[in-house]
């Protein structure tokens, strides 16, 4: 119970005005468009020179958690995910928005991320040497089956075809092998000077996302007698706190996948979320309303993108390993101030790490009243006309595209991926999918290889990648997953089939009991 010693720290003045600010702007940064919780933190960093350590790295780790959940903001207001981490949050978040439930889906966005982020913490707090040791289990070969395991819920991510779904995922993983190899230095796919540093994750997550939404909403401009005004339902904070009560299953599947995906280094939030969703959607009796509204989906993926928050810091605090890219980043802002992490950084800095850690969990309540708060203002979004939106949102995308890496051939790669999107979507295939096979390409990519160098100075390739207890455990856990996915789709196939015949036999429609007769949830 050393932590409690220590939690004075944090309401100290200057300290609690820290993370206050670093709360409030972390939830603006997150909700814009190409700025992901790394890139806010990094932004950060030269405010900290002139403050001490612990007032540093509160300011530091407030951002890095409020980043996180105010990317929801944009995804489900938008369908524009503020960060990787919120791409599943987008799936089931904007469909909310679009029937009028946007202050709903914000509501139970926040709540879910505010538990999942607690239980992070205190996983971070109780159990740090634990899971330390944990986490050193995991080598090249184990990070690998990870990332296929990741491929394998492609098929039938947001996809009416399992089939369009895996071609959709293939798209991405070819997307992820252009320009120079990390490892072999060798040129791939390089058509065009501005492909050279290859397709970043973030440029392809504004043209893939936003683009085509951009294109939607200047067509319902242009049919004025199509435009319906979106109304903006109200929701107090009790209901959705019900509505959170009546999905714990969502709530506890994207705590625990949050948890345990937070704690491998280089896997990342938005494996955490994606996971999650897929899992709750396969367990779920109502599997068929996931991507139409249903807040179950919100809540499990945003549960799971904070709840890898304070897991994704064990491995840097006790090993010096950075659990995630935004970790390596405040790895950095300790190295400023001259603390190297380890074992004994709890021993010659506890003020320091305890008030850190401390101030995350505190963060983590003020985060979720924030949010709470500015819910019901920032669901009128919604109301905004289209054409105006569509501008808005287009100024959104090149300055977040830009920003990235200050380059136009950014920009350009934006609008072709954005482009090529809207017309893949009018022949059945999703952007979910496409975007995990980016991400999921350079981590199954880099792990082979440093795998395969590692196996062919051992017992080869075979042994190394498929025998031990852990690569057992994560080859059976991929081959359930292909199996499930498989006999789903086969099931909803035999199930669209089987209505089909009915109302050609009956000559009328089918009563669905989740929609209503123009297609939105009830």
């Amino acid at each position: 119970m050393e932590f409690l010693q220590y939690f004075g720290g944090v309401f100290e003045p200057t300290s609690f005005l820290l993370l206050l600010g670093g709360t409030m702007g972390g939830l603006i940064l997150g909700a814009t468009p190409g700025l992901s919780p790394t890139m806010a933190v990094a932004l950060l960093i030269p405010f900290t020179f002139q403050l001490e350590a612990t007032q540093g790295l509160i300011l530091l780790g407030a951002a890095y958690t409020s980043t996180v959940a105010g990317g929801a903001v944009s995804a489900i207001l938008l369908k524009i995910p503020g960060a990787p981490a919120n791409i599943a949050t987008a799936l089931d978040g904007h469909e909310m928005a679009r029937q009028g439930r946007g202050t709903e889906a914000l509501h139970v966005s926040f709540l879910a991320s505010g538990v999942g982020g607690i239980i992070g913490v205190l996983l971070l707090i109780f159990l740090t040497p634990v899971l330390a040791r944990w986490a050193l289990a995991f080598g090249p070969s184990h990070l690998f089956w990870m990332a296929i395991l990741g491929v394998t819920i492609i098929g039938s991510l947001d996809s009416r075809s399992f089939v369009k779904g895996l071609l959709s995922g293939c798209l991405g993983l070819w997307l992820s092998m252009i320009g120079y190899d990390d490892i072999q230095g060798a040129q791939r796919f390089i058509f065009h000077d501005s492909l050279t540093g290859g397709v970043n994750i973030i440029t392809a997550l504004i043209g893939i996302f936003a683009i085509p939404q951009v294109i939607e909403m200047l067509a319902k401009g242009r049919v004025k007698h199509k435009i319906v005004a979106v109304s903006v339902a109200k929701q107090s904070l009790l209901s959705s706190l019900k509505l959170l009560s009546k999905n714990v299953k969502a709530l506890s599947i994207g705590t625990v996948t949050g948890s345990v995906i937070g704690l491998i280094p280089g896997v990342g939030g938005q494996i955490a979320g994606l996971l999650a969703y897929d899992q709750t959607r396969k367990f779920s009796k109502d599997r068929d309303t996931f991507g139409k509204g249903n807040p179950a989906g919100v809540i499990a993926a945003e549960s799971a993108n904070n709840a890898m928050v304070g897991p994704s810091l064990v491995p840097l605090l006790t090993l010096s390993i950075p659990g995630s890219p935004t970790a390596a980043v405040l790895l950095g802002g300790l190295l400023i101030h001259g603390i190297f992490p380890g074992s004994d950084l709890f021993d010659n800095y506890p003020e320091v790490a305890w008030t850190f850690i401390n101030s995350m969990l505190i963060g983590q309540v003020l985060m979720v009243i924030f949010g709470i708060w500015v819910a019901s203002y920032a669901a009128r979004v919604s109301q905004i006309p289209p054409p105006i939106m569509a501008a808005a949102v287009l100024v959104l995308a090149l300055f977040g595209s830009y920003s990235v890496q200050q380059s136009m051939g950014d920009v350009y790669i934006m609008l072709a991926l954005g482009l090529s999107m809207f017309l893949l979507e009018k022949v059945g295939f999703s952007a979910a999918p496409l975007v995990l096979g980016l991400i999921l390409g350079p981590i199954a990519e880099a792990n082979f290889i440093q795998g395969s160098m590692i196996a062919n100075a051992m017992d080869g390739p075979a042994q190394y990648f498929l025998m031990g207890p852990l690569n057992i455990v994560l080859i059976a856990l991929v081959l359930s997953s292909i199996a499930w996915s498989f006999f789903s789709s086969r099931r909803e196939a035999e199930k669209n089939a089987l209505l089909s015949d009915t109302v050609a036999k009956g000559g009328g429609a089918i009563n669905d009991p989740f929609h209503d007769d123009t297609g939105a949830q009830s």
